[in-house]
């Protein structure tokens, strides 16, 4: 018996229920490397990059750039091996839908590697996966070897000449490495620390060979926007945010788990309609909208579609899709402290803003969680965040502030009740 998640499917996921999707040949029964053909055999590496950039398909994986424009800094007249970076590190905090295309879809997620490499003329794919996906791992390389067998992959792609090769490298489990150049830093074998640009990955990257990195979401688009076309693309989602996206949703409501929705879905019927609600009759308190570093938003805004153009209004983003809902027994400061560990942990510690940051907005968070804190310890925290947020070499200290600033924007009451009691207010709450 398949899978029955996603509770909700579209053209990413439909098939996911059916364990034979993940195999070459179930995969091609369901019309799977069509669309690599037709981009091998019909269409120019120009012709892929116009359609991505007409599809208007955003990256997946939190920036949301144009796919389509990233692929045309490929440098065309280089003399150098160009690669493909396929980003499967997917380590921020409530985000968890990667993991179910490379499990389910693998060849869909290989299909648009192909078609991504023909555009970008990239010889090689390296997919970085996240240490602590190994089945994924292994369900991908089972993919690519039966990819290598029946000439899908290797010295001559399906028959047209072109010679690609795809190769998977393992993480350690760093969330930095996420962000595209600490990820190849760490595909070199280095520590993984993000690297100042320029110069991009598009004239140094892997390798010091030009690269582009698209996350495994990106790139499982990519076949279905060539086989049915940009129009077609744009059928679903918002004017400026076309297609479907997989929210992933956890937390306080009935039903988690994966959701493909069409980019603008509002918030509260992903939350109340298809993930079923708070249970036991509780109020929604607030919902992370994009994992962890994404401003929080609370229950009386809940009523904003899901894409960034919307999401920037109230202050926040899409990030991942990694919908993260708490309820009205939920304390905002242990929240804050949880969050603010992670990221104390997980900085690379190349920047001082970042480095000396993260640690005192933890520091700062446990001292009012103890009932130590004092009303002026809400200011400093507000400051040390302020003085983050834009002053790094890549934009882990903004993912650490965000947070921060979102709590004390919409749940500063909570902080102040800490302070004034000396102790937690909300005795149902989670425990650190």
């Amino acid at each position: 018996m398949g899978l029955q998640a996603p509770y909700v499917t579209g053209y990413l996921t439909e098939h996911f229920a059916d364990d034979a999707y993940a195999t070459l040949d179930g995969y091609k029964a369901r019309g799977g490397y069509r669309a690599a053909e037709k981009a091998l055999r019909e269409m120019s590496p120009d012709d892929v990059v116009e359609l991505m950039k007409s599809s208007g398909l955003q990256g997946r994986g939190g920036a949301g750039f144009s796919a389509g424009m990233k692929w045309s800094f490929m440098p065309k007249d280089s003399d150098k091996p160009k690669y493909l970076v396929c980003n499967a590190d997917e380590s921020e905090p409530g985000s968890f839908k990667d993991r179910i295309l490379l499990e389910r879809g693998p060849h869909q997620v290989l299909d648009g590697i192909l078609i991504g490499a023909w555009a970008t003329g990239s010889e090689k794919t390296f997919v970085y996966v996240r240490g602590e996906y190994a089945e994924p791992a292994a369900c991908l390389q089972r993919a690519i070897d039966e990819c290598y067998a029946a000439g899908v992959l290797g010295e001559n792609v399906l028959g047209s000449g072109f010679a690609h090769d795809v190769v998977i490298t393992r993480g350690a489990g760093a969330y930095i490495c996420g962000e595209e150049t600490g990820l190849l830093e760490s595909l070199e074998g280095k520590k993984g620390q993000p690297r100042k640009k320029p110069p991009f990955p598009a004239q140094y990257g892997a390798f010091g060979m030009p690269s582009t990195v698209n996350n495994v979401e990106t790139f499982s688009h990519v076949p279905h926007i060539v086989e049915n076309g940009a129009d077609w693309f744009r059928g679903f989602g918002t004017e400026k945010s076309p297609g479907n996206v997989i929210f992933g949703v956890s937390g306080h409501v009935m039903r988690p788990g994966l959701y493909e929705l069409p980019m603008g879905t509002r918030l509260d019927e992903i939350v109340f309609e298809h993930a079923g609600g708070v249970p036991d009759g509780r109020k929604v308190k607030g919902v992370i909208p994009g994992g962890v570093s994404m401003p929080i938003l609370p229950a009386g805004q809940l009523d904003v579609r899901m894409a960034n153009e919307f999401l920037r209004e109230r202050k926040t983003m899409l990030g991942t899709g990694g919908v993260m809902v708490m309820d009205e027994t939920t304390c905002m400061v242990r929240t804050a402290c949880v969050i603010t560990y992670f990221f104390r942990d997980e900085s690379c510690g190349q920047c001082t803003q970042c480095r000396e940051g993260t640690g005192w907005l933890n520091k700062i968070c446990n001292r009012i969680e103890r009932g130590a804190g004092t009303l002026e310890d809400l200011d400093v925290l507000a400051d040390v965040a302020g003085k983050m947020e834009g002053q790094t070499i890549c934009a882990f200290a903004d993912a650490a502030a965000w947070p921060v600033q979102g709590l004390l924007r919409h749940f500063r009451g909570d902080f102040e009740e800490h302070v004034r009691l000396g102790k937690c207010p909300f005795p149902e709450s989670f425990e650190l």
